[in-house]
């Protein structure tokens, strides 16, 4: 007997879908933006992705009012920059406990409710979408979820803690879209190599009480975003030498579409938000001075909200990121537009 009660059973995803359908608008949206953010991640197009937006999507209002101020930046960059805005709705605390993100609480401040949730997290990425445009990112924290909203992304990524974890892995080898399969917080790159050749091969497995067949994908890749030591001080892995390094191992490797993103936040800029410019500007100098690193670099990850810094849950100012400190949107604004410049 297990040392839980359960509650009630939740809708399956395609009782969801049915309940929340896409438009025919919606689904071509969503099918532009995957056909062009593959482009990026096979090195057929020149763009750059910036996958950019809150640590945490914890409230629908400034999440919405954010990414509505990414679209008309994105119309002024749009021969250089493909902008992805980060929906991260399943974004927990790093030690697991109180706040686990939109699923857990659409309300966080109230107690938990995983069905309100689930239909908070689809809610939010149909309304990015349909008033935006965008297909939107969304890290894959819990495999399980990921069918909840398969049809409506343009980006997943796969965090440092979950990398080494075979289902992940499985699950990532049957997503449509770019998988972005992020480094340990060790640093051992070779778990992140290893990540990515499961997604990129077929398999057969248990999902959600199916024995399922993956196919594949082609674009998962990598992203660095530094590492953690014994005694708990980050470092970062976005300089030079390490650029050079991957790509050596991705020629060792032998995977397909060799592409990186490079995170500048977490323990790349130690958590500090405001160092996130200056790294992104120095990986495009490493772009410049290396053709073969030039051809890996596909795009950036910034963690960017309404508001510089974080808060406490219940802390009440809008658009202040509740998880990790974020850059605010004035400077936000500012280092894309700067990106362009460099292009």
């Amino acid at each position: 007997m297990m040392n839980m009660d359960f509650k009630r059973r939740l809708p399956i995803p395609m009782e969801v879908k049915e309940m929340y359908p896409l438009s025919g608008k919606m689904g071509e949206d969503v099918e532009k933006r995957l056909a062009e953010l593959k482009a990026i991640f096979s090195g057929r197009s020149e763009k750059l992705a910036l996958i950019i937006g809150p640590c945490s999507a914890d409230n629908e209002d400034s999440v919405m009012d954010y990414i509505t101020r990414l679209a008309p930046v994105q119309e002024k960059v749009k021969d250089k920059i493909l902008i992805v805005p980060r929906i991260y709705t399943n974004k927990p605390r790093t030690t697991g406990d109180g706040y686990k993100g939109l699923v857990h609480q659409p309300d966080p401040t109230a107690q938990p409710d995983l069905f309100k949730g689930i239909i908070a997290t689809r809610e939010l990425h149909m309304r990015a979408v349909r008033e935006t445009g965008f297909a939107c990112a969304d890290e894959m924290l819990y495999p399980e979820n990921h069918k909840y909203l398969d049809d409506l992304l343009g980006y997943v990524a796969v965090g440092a803690r979950s990398v080494e974890d075979q289902q992940h892995r499985l699950t990532a080898s049957a997503a449509d879209c770019p998988v972005g399969m992020k480094n340990p917080t060790s640093g051992d790159l070779t778990v992140m190599m290893n990540g990515i050749m499961a997604a990129q091969h077929q398999h057969d497995f248990i999902y959600r009480g199916w024995e399922g067949h993956s196919y594949g994908n082609p674009y998962a890749h990598a992203i660095l975003r530094g590492y953690v030591n014994r005694q708990g001080v980050t470092h970062p892995n976005y300089h030079y030498e390490t650029l050079v390094y991957l790509t050596e191992l991705y020629a060792k490797w032998g995977l397909q579409n060799p592409a990186l993103v490079v995170d500048c936040n977490h323990a790349n800029s130690g958590k500090n938000p405001f160092e996130q410019p200056r790294i992104l500007m120095e990986v495009l100098h490493s772009c410049r001075h290396s053709p073969e690193v030039k051809r890996l670099v596909r795009g950036f990850m910034v963690e960017s909200y309404i508001e510089d810094g974080c808060q406490a849950v219940g802390g009440g100012v809008y658009g202040k990121s509740i998880t990790d400190p974020c850059l605010g949107w004035e400077k936000s604004e500012r280092l894309i537009y700067d990106m362009a410049e460099q292009l």
